[in-house]
């Protein structure tokens, strides 16, 4: 191929389909968790975390609530990742090689919410939330009271969460979604000083804690007790003012290492010796490759 402006927007063209092929591939796990925020600056301040607005009989005047000025925020960081093909492979017509390259740079960015989300949810033992607390812990504030959303222990840690409500445990927060660039340009110092073509996805996101109240994390073994356990904690949950929150758990997050026992609490109809499952189905299991 003659390497000029022509054939060049050709190329681009194919590499870019091969990209979009790699974005589409797959079924994305991170919207299952984490509620979609669009960023409009560098950061964004989520000081309303933590309010659950009540409806109430209205009697006189309205009764005006004052949110809590919490200082939580979620910074945007940048992330990319970038390729280049060699003039000599172009000129040759040997770039064709190259297009599993940039299907696989596709499903990478369409997979990398996944990594960050569930990345996060798994630090959510030692990483602040809104309320200065870990996410995970023993001593969130309620009123007068503190509140635990964690069972301690040494395994491999699974994860209860409420996904039924508009926010969810997890934040993603996207200022500039992820997009294929290109560097054709023979001016350029790639093609100058390496005699490259380079090709790069690129996007600014970042991940972070929403309410602390819709998920419960655990060190403990993955046993019917403690799942139970879980589930009584998170659905006893209370406002400030003392009032039910409604939590109702609906999903079991487990890497590959909790597969068998999230299978054997939740999907097994009978347990040993034949006595119904009372937790049967009572979730959904989701396995996730990005945890242990």
């Amino acid at each position: 191929m003659i390497v000029n402006k022509q054939n060049l927007s050709t190329l681009y063209v194919a590499i870019k389909t091969a990209f979009n092929k790699g974005l589409k591939s797959n079924e994305v796990l991170w919207s299952r968790v984490a509620t979609e925020v669009p960023s409009s600056t560098k950061e964004e301040s989520y000081k309303w975390l933590g309010q659950f607005p009540r409806l109430q009989k209205w009697i006189g005047d309205r009764v005006i609530k004052n949110l809590k000025a919490h200082s939580y925020s979620i910074t945007n960081e940048k992330f990319e990742s970038t390729v280049g093909i060699p003039r000599d492979d172009i000129e040759d017509d040997t770039y064709g090689v190259f297009t599993p390259l940039f299907e696989e740079m596709g499903y990478s960015a369409l997979t990398h919410p996944d990594e960050l989300v569930f990345g996060l949810l798994a630090k959510g033992f030692d990483e602040l939330c809104y309320d200065g607390q870990n996410f995970f812990d023993t001593d969130h504030k309620v009123g007068d009271t503190s509140v635990s959303n964690m069972q301690a222990g040494s395994g491999v840690p699974w994860f209860l969460l409420d996904t039924n409500r508009p926010l969810k445990p997890i934040i993603f927060q996207k200022r500039r979604d992820y997009d294929l660039k290109a560097r054709q340009d023979d001016t350029s110092e790639a093609v100058w000083s390496r005699d490259e073509f380079e090709y790069g996805v690129d996007a600014r996101v970042n991940a972070g804690f929403g309410l602390w109240q819709l998920a419960f994390g655990s060190k403990a073994d993955l046993t019917s007790a403690n799942f139970d356990t879980a589930m009584e904690s998170m659905m006893g949950l209370k406002s400030d003012e003392g009032r039910p929150l409604g939590v109702r758990p609906n999903l079991l997050v487990v890497g590959p290492k909790n597969r068998a026992k999230a299978n054997r609490v939740i999907e097994v109809m009978n347990e040993e010796g034949g006595a119904s499952n009372p937790n049967y189905k009572a979730v959904e299991v989701l396995v996730v490759s990005w945890l242990d």
